[in-house]
């Protein structure tokens, strides 16, 4: 049975800054390009089961840099919908909201009125993923692991719910730009083999 590796985008003007990006495609930053790249190394030279990415170029474009060719764009991997705080940062939400928080208070809606998501949102939107994955894993005789590259917020949703966890302890599971996270199994139950790994120096 092979393993599914986590890797978060490259760093973007705004996760630089701290500002909630959710649905605004924004690209990479110089800064995190070379991050992408510095991810190359470590899967050069390997197949995998899959790649799933992100339809948001910040994670497509972090697939191709990484040298993780022919990924199938998933929209199930875009990151939480903030509704009216995207773009914000939790300092500027908290000002209104001063003990707010994302995992446990969820967010605004749009100005249009559209509600945002909230963490079991989210967690659906996991679930899916993971559905999806698990027969091509488990089928896997060679061991073949598969990728998903996507979003934080996402990404740690997803890590919880695989684990069997309520979707919003996902809020647990710090994860920075342009790492990888590996979710394996021990005597047949789920568990994180490895987290927020950067295995190259940015150069």
């Amino acid at each position: 049975m092979g393993d599914l590796l986590l890797v978060r985008h490259g760093e973007t003007e705004w996760s630089a800054a701290g500002r909630h990006t959710g649905r605004t495609d924004l690209p990479l930053a110089p800064d995190g390009e070379a991050q992408a790249r510095s991810l190359a190394p470590y899967f050069s030279g390997r197949s995998f089961a899959f790649v799933l990415t992100s339809p948001l170029r910040r994670a497509r474009s972090t697939a191709e840099l990484a040298g993780l060719r022919g990924a199938e764009a998933d929209e199930d991997l875009c990151e939480w919908d903030y509704g009216g705080y995207e773009g914000l940062t939790t300092a500027r939400i908290q000002e209104d909201r001063p003990d707010w928080s994302l995992w446990r208070d969820g967010v605004s809606p749009h100005p249009d009125g559209r509600p945002g998501e909230s963490a079991g949102d989210v967690g659906r939107r996991a679930d899916r993923v993971l559905a999806r994955v698990a027969p091509v894993l488990a089928g896997s005789d060679s061991g073949q692991d598969g990728v998903v590259v996507a979003h934080a917020h996402l990404l740690r949703v997803l890590t919880a719910r695989y684990l069997g966890l309520p979707a919003a302890d996902g809020r647990l599971f710090l994860l920075t730009t342009a790492t990888v996270g590996r979710l394996s199994t021990e005597h047949g139950l789920p568990v994180v083999a490895g987290w927020n790994q950067r295995p190259f120096p940015a150069s």
